[in-house]
């Protein structure tokens, strides 16, 4: 099997200097996605809602996203300066980067055939001779979609905020060809400097340094003990082999209605992501439960019986996920133009730090504990500065020891945990993609050491589940996938039944935006 990890043009004819002018160095995430520890590459299953045009396409990137520096540059390696990684500008192909098969449209399980496509692209490498990505178009009608693209390219060009800002900066409203599409509009919080007035103000103020002081140091040490020697427990999710980063994974999704999250998080007055860490704790606790039953029932008939009326959770697991959390102070969708711009707000390129964030794996009488479990997680980490921690420490130890020793740390701390957690705020209304309607976005990521990825897209009024996993490891998942959407309709019946008993609000805390 080819090797996924990128091999560099190694350059020679640098120059007195060693610098060339329109080269720009890699930012330090950049070069760990690049490393062979942390290869990483992004997938973007894109849905249409008809046949793709692909000169049409092809047209648009030549346009819009070819035009950014990431996607005309080749990834180069200066061996007369220290084996410096640079990003340095070339002319583009486009026919070397999108690729149309000729296929059946009446083949037989079309969907099994995107999903086996999809997991091919997951062992094969990119191309370095040329920048770093590529299209494939699938024009087969699907369960979700008449026409399927994948977008791949490799992590080190952008983060997932980067990758959707360039995307819907280059899309257009499906129903409004003229405008931009918009993302959700956070609420205000209100000023911290407002709560700081007055007495109680002045102990509001020195018991939240306090807390924050204090949840950063903690959360500093446990990702320290990670690091060297903390490790979640093994469990039917947990991958232990050594090469499970550079293995094929398969891509999964599912499509639920966003309103089904929002009624929830509005009965509960929490937020969004509170919602989808909870149905996802919710999911995971499912599934390892039926999974667990079936060591305890080795037959078939009392395995069915056993999972729906016994707990069979071992006690005390640690079951963790790491967060790329992003650093940026604006997320809002900017034009092309202004997004190379250095003085932007929207910072290209990989601003982001790590988060590890505990998973509960239990079976409460209330599915509701689900989420406020979840709220209760994600609050307190809004009192920690673990991410810019957690940054800031890996700049430095790349400064000091180098690459090398800074990607075997973060393999490590990764590898010891069991999973990666992504939430992507997409935009509120349905887009067309150079003049492509798209039915649904299924974004994700693969190349780090674990076998279970969860991430939530949001998209229009819908919001996609997308799982990619080991097969290896997790060869039904399918059951996993069917075993959150399950726990998407507890949690949404629940809160439906504590509403006509009036309980709902009387267990939750403030209301959060």
């Amino acid at each position: 099997m080819k090797p996924r990890f990128i091999k560099p043009v190694i350059t020679k004819n640098i120059g007195d200097d060693h610098v060339v002018a329109d080269d720009e160095p890699l930012s330090p995430a950049a070069r760990l996605f690049q490393s062979t520890e942390l290869n990483c590459s992004i997938i973007i299953v894109l849905g249409s809602n008809s046949i793709i045009d692909v000169d049409a396409v092809k047209s648009g990137l030549m346009n819009s996203m070819v035009k950014h520096p990431r996607f005309s540059s080749l990834f180069v390696i200066d061996d007369k300066n220290g084996g410096q990684m640079s990003w340095r500008r070339t002319e583009v192909d486009i026919h070397k980067h999108v690729f149309a098969l000729e296929l059946d449209p009446n083949m037989e399980l079309p969907d099994q055939f995107v999903e086996d496509y999809a997991s091919n692209l997951t062992k094969t490498g990119l191309d370095p001779a040329k920048p770093l990505w590529e299209l494939h178009v699938l024009n087969v009608k699907t369960s979700d979609a008449n026409a399927t693209a994948i977008l791949k390219l490799h992590h080190s060009i952008g983060d997932g905020i980067s990758i959707m800002s360039l995307f819907l900066a280059s899309s257009r409203i499906a129903s409004d060809l003229e405008s931009l599409p918009s993302l959700p509009k956070p609420k205000r919080p209100t000023s911290f400097w407002n709560n700081c007035r007055g007495f109680w103000g002045i102990l509001f103020t020195i018991w939240t340094v306090i807390m924050m002081v204090f949840n950063t140091f903690v959360d500093v040490m446990n990702f320290a003990a990670t690091a060297l020697f903390l490790k979640d427990t093994d469990t039917p999710l947990k991958g232990t082999s050594e090469k499970i980063g550079l293995s094929r994974k398969r891509m999964v999704h599912r499509i639920i209605s966003l309103d089904d999250i929002k009624l929830v998080k509005s009965a509960m007055n929490t937020t969004i992501n509170d919602v989808l860490l909870g149905i996802t704790m919710a999911g995971l606790s499912r599934y390892l439960n039926g999974k667990y039953a079936t060591r305890s029932y080795p037959n078939e008939m009392d395995q069915i019986t056993g999972s729906k009326n016994g707990n069979h959770l071992p006690e005390n697991i640690r079951f963790r996920s790491t967060l790329l959390y992003n650093l940026r102070p604006s997320t809002g969708i900017e034009s092309l133009a202004e997004m190379m711009e250095k003085e932007s707000k929207v910072r290209w390129g990989n601003l982001i730090g790590y988060v590890l964030l505990p998973i509960t794996i239990a079976l409460p009488d209330d599915p509701l504990d689900y989420v406020r479990k979840a709220k209760a997680i994600v609050d307190r980490k809004k009192f920690s500065f673990e991410a810019l921690c957690t940054y800031s420490v890996g700049r430095f130890i790349l400064d000091l020891f180098g690459l090398k020793q800074t990607a075997a740390v973060m393999y490590k701390t990764i590898s010891n945990t069991t999973m990666s957690f992504s939430n992507v705020v997409g935009p509120r209304e349905e887009i067309s993609f150079y003049g492509h309607h798209l039915s649904y976005l299924a974004p994700s990521v693969y190349g780090q050491p674990q076998a279970l990825t969860v991430h939530w897209q949001s998209y229009g009024e819908k919001m996609i589940l997308v799982l990619t996993v080991d097969p290896d490891v997790i060869p039904d998942y399918n059951n996993l996938c069917t075993d959150f959407e399950a726990s998407v309709k507890l949690i949404k019946d629940a809160v439906i039944q504590s509403k006509a008993a009036g309980t709902v609000q009387a267990k939750t805390g403030h209301k959060q935006d």
